[in-house]
């Protein structure tokens, strides 16, 4: 953590800068001496794969006299400073960000070029490392990689010995799906901004482009809404267990917003409706019904709330809500939750998202819902999040089929799969089982492509791995639980199907691990996983 939050603090003024990736060896104390050799780490030694590696040619050696040079642009030079915001405090070399030439360095550069959406070219060599995109997002990724390409210390916020060296070759990629996805449940337990930012890093690390914020569920609602003032200050005020809870002002939301711009990644904020709602039914009786507010909530079980769907109010409740959160919110989305609205009759839970969808619609957003919004009348472009199990119904499966078939986007996220609050085995000391035991190889080792029999390829947007947080209330547990099953999902979502193997990925896997160390990541060690000695 003292990392994250030391590079943090070196470009703020620059307004980028992520969190840790993949190494070779060991990180190195600043105490000791350098390793006897300075091998370095494969160009295809990276999490995402890369879509294509060429190795060879001698390698480059980042040193005293580099310097990052940009093309002039202003979106070129703060992918720069952000870079260097990582490599000065670990390697103690000034590397000046400069648009002047030279006959060395590392080079970033934005140039037309057939990369496809989100690629970029790294290219290494004995003068230096150029990295090349369309945009500034995939200059961004590119940089991801070249950070993974350097030893595991330069993660350190203290001055390490060295070397320094990038393996010669070139690297071209792009992403397998558009949509790479992380969720966070800050209901069940509240995250603060500075939680968040942290989480942010660790997502953009591994090119990670969707972060998808649950701000409201029974237990807790995280965001003010200046019309409906008591739904924060109320019902927010407490979480799962009891304790204060807490929410996001409007200054606290744009400034996660702005953050997790600074890293390319789009905030999709999620009002779970219209089950899940107990914290506004508390805080407004007229919600209710009957006109009765029950009691906050501070339990896990699910299913048994619900909005009035037959009273007005309910409707001018939901049009203030999204109004003032995508007001809040530039990127496209905004989900609508819609899972296990258990309380609500099925021809409610139908004409209460008939009236919805188009309310979200009016405010400029697409839709995202859980996969139950397929057994309503999914609106023109809207996209379901399929959190079903292997084993879930055929005639549920069937459903989400058929919606993708007439044109329904899907984003998966299978919770015997990739729910990271899952335990990984019976001891596991957190998370949950209900969907089953997820141990590393079991999240990794499935192909988006063909997990949903019958569904179009092409209605296959992307992946997002879900932390819900019934049990997780520190930054080490948000660790333990993400690491290391947050990087296969992350390569799922990039990597190409051809590049998909467990024994290969084992391996690029475990040689992450002194990077998390360098970084301050609690990770489970799993035991499939052959893991560096420490």
């Amino acid at each position: 953590m003292a990392r994250i939050l030391g590079s943090l603090l070196l470009v703020a003024a620059a307004g980028a800068f992520t969190a840790g990736a993949t190494p070779a060896t060991p990180a190195t104390p600043a105490a000791s001496k350098p390793a006897p050799h300075s091998a370095p780490t494969p160009l295809g030694q990276v999490i995402p794969a890369p879509a294509s590696v060429t190795a060879g040619g001698s390698p480059y050696r980042v040193t005293r006299d580099t310097a990052i040079r940009v093309d002039g642009s202003r979106e070129t030079r703060r992918v720069a400073d952000y870079l260097a915001g990582i490599l000065r405090p670990s390697t103690g070399y000034r590397l000046p960000v400069t648009t002047h030439g030279g006959p060395e360095g590392i080079r970033l550069r934005l140039a037309e070029g057939p990369f496809g959406a989100e690629g970029y070219r790294l290219h290494s060599g004995r003068d230096g490392v150029t990295l090349t995109a369309a945009e500034p997002a995939d200059l961004f990724h590119a940089v991801q990689t070249l950070r993974q390409l350097l030893p595991a210390a330069v993660e350190r916020d203290t001055v390490q010995p060295g070397p320094w060296p990038v393996a010669g070759g070139t690297v071209t990629d792009r992403p397998r799906y558009a949509y790479r996805g992380a969720m966070l449940d800050v209901s069940r337990h509240f995250f603060t901004v500075a939680q968040v930012k942290r989480y942010i890093d660790q997502l953009a690390l591994y090119k990670i482009n969707e972060l998808h914020l649950h701000l409201s569920d029974d237990q807790g609602w995280r965001i003010a809404i200046d019309s409906w003032p008591r739904l924060a200050a109320y019902g927010g005020s407490t979480q799962v267990g009891g304790g204060a809870g807490g929410f996001y002002t409007k200054a606290d939301y744009r400034e996660i917003v702005r953050y997790a711009a600074s890293r390319y990644l789009e905030v999709v904020p999620e009002i779970d409706l219209p089950g899940h709602t107990n914290a506004a039914l508390a805080s407004y009786a007229g919600l209710n019904c009957d006109g009765t507010a029950p009691p906050l909530y501070t339990g896990t079980e699910v299913g048994f709330s619900s909005l009035c769907v037959g009273k007005p109010v309910t409707y001018d409740f939901v049009d203030d809500v999204v109004r003032e959160l995508a007001a809040l919110t530039p990127g496209r989305y905004l989900h609508i939750g819609g899972d296990e609205a258990h309380s609500t009759p099925h021809a409610d839970y139908v004409a209460f998202m008939d009236r919805v969808q188009p309310i979200v619609a009016k405010y400029g957003k697409t839709v995202i819902g859980w996969h139950q919004l397929t057994g309503a009348h999914p609106a023109a472009g809207a996209l379901a999040q399929y959190w079903g199990l292997d084993d879930t119904a055929a005639d549920e499966k069937a459903q989400v089929v058929e919606a993708a078939r007439h044109g329904t986007g899907l984003i998966l996220s299978p919770a015997d799969r990739v729910y990271l609050d899952m335990k990984y085995t019976e001891d596991t000391r957190l998370g949950q089982d209900w969907a089953g035991l997820v141990e590393v190889r079991r999240s990794y080792d499935w192909d988006p492509g063909t997990y949903l029999a019958g569904a179009p390829g092409a209605a296959v947007r992307g992946v997002e791995a879900p932390l819900w947080t019934e049990t997780i209330v520190t930054d080490a547990d948000l660790d333990y639980m993400a690491f290391p099953r947050l990087p296969g999902v992350a390569e799922l979502g990039w990597s190409p199907a051809a590049t998909h193997s467990w024994a290969a990925y084992k391996a690029r896997l475990a040689a992450q691990a002194p990077r998390w160390d360098a970084l301050g990541i609690a990770y489970y060690r799993s035991p499939q996983v052959p893991w560096p000695a420490k």
